[in-house]
């Protein structure tokens, strides 16, 4: 029972959250309005060049992640790990972060690679992304300078306002639950028992870990890594020309957005539902776009990419159904 309602709260605490943003974000938005822009001023090409850019990105991780799991002994199939790759985006959808455990388990069932191997591997994916969002940060910093401190300042991320938040009893707090976070940890590690079990999986992610050392084609694993990150900025980018009225901002204004959008999806939210639209109907009035346009470019985009999500995660799942009662069958028709 009680993990039930554990996993009620996983599942309904960010629906909850992302849906209280939205409707501060948009409680005074006429939605006819968008309904107009997205049936009679959207140019439906572009925004499916910019839908294939999303596509793409999840096929090259995938690809990408079957290179970090070769030099562990294991080699599951491409169209596998790119039907894991869908599948965990769709997951995320429903509980946020969830994907990650979602695309490892679907090699488990498939490949039998241990969960906690394969997790290693993406762990280390997760510390080169943040290494590719703070290039992308670096840049932005360096084109849209000005235009990056108003959103800032507008947004309350200043420095200041930051730094107020860890002072004085603030501080004393953050100390102490730090302290008890670890007391707690010495506890449940060494008193219970679990610090053997906890050491076998962390000596298996650190495997996962150091697999991109081991790769074969470093070479090739740099452009895919390369390949992702452009494929995400282009999904987003190329976006500003199915609307007249962020066509002109040209691509520093798409990059400062796109780094905008990038952090406000750390929010737990399903796809960033809120914060997102948020971020990104800020930074667009801050370039001049009107505020009703912004709004509807903002639920427009995120809805067709929210879509095109679920859809991928769709196909993904009929897939490896497919391919499961397929291996069968083969299997049957040898004996």
């Amino acid at each position: 029972m009680k993990k039930v309602v554990q996993t009620s709260i996983k599942i309904v605490l960010p629906i909850v959250l992302g849906a209280f943003v939205l409707f501060w974000v948009y409680r005074d938005f006429d939605f006819l309005r968008a309904g107009d822009i997205f049936m009679h001023k959207m140019n439906p090409w572009w925004m499916l060049f910019s839908l294939s850019f999303g596509i793409l990105a999840h096929v090259l991780r995938g690809l990408r992640w079957k290179l970090t799991l070769d030099p562990m002994g294991y080699h599951p199939r491409n169209e596998r790990c790119i039907d894991a790759i869908f599948l965990s985006y769709a997951t995320n959808l429903v509980v946020p972060r969830a994907g990650e455990v979602t695309r490892c388990g679907v090699l488990k069932r498939s490949d039998n690679i241990p969960l906690s191997a394969s997790f290693g591997t993406v762990v280390t994916e997760r510390i080169i992304d943040m290494i590719c969002s703070l290039a992308f940060v670096l840049a932005s910093i360096f084109f849209q300078f000005d235009t990056l401190m108003s959103f800032l300042d507008q947004t309350g991320l200043t420095v200041k306002h930051v730094s107020s938040l860890f002072s004085g009893s603030k501080l004393f707090l953050l100390i102490v639950g730090i302290f008890a976070f670890l007391s707690l940890s010495y506890f449940v590690f060494h008193r219970l028992g679990l610090g053997q079990k906890i050491r076998r999986i962390l000596f298996q992610m650190r495997d996962g870990l150091l697999s991109v050392g081991r790769v074969e084609n470093k070479s090739l694993y740099i452009l895919y890594t390369i390949g992702i990150w452009a494929c995400y900025f282009f999904h987003f980018s190329l976006t500003f020309y199915c609307f007249s009225f962020t066509a002109s901002l040209g691509m520093g204004a798409a990059l400062l957005l796109f780094v905008a959008g990038s952090f406000a999806v750390l929010v737990p939210t399903p796809n960033g539902a809120g914060p997102w639209h948020f971020a990104v109907i800020s930074g667009l009035v801050l370039y001049g776009v009107d505020s009703v346009d912004a709004a509807a470019f903002a639920l427009i985009v995120h809805g067709l990419q929210t879509l095109l999500v679920i859809v991928l995660g769709i196909f993904s799942l009929i897939a490896l159904q497919f391919r499961r009662k397929n291996s069968k069958f083969v299997g049957n028709h040898k004996h």
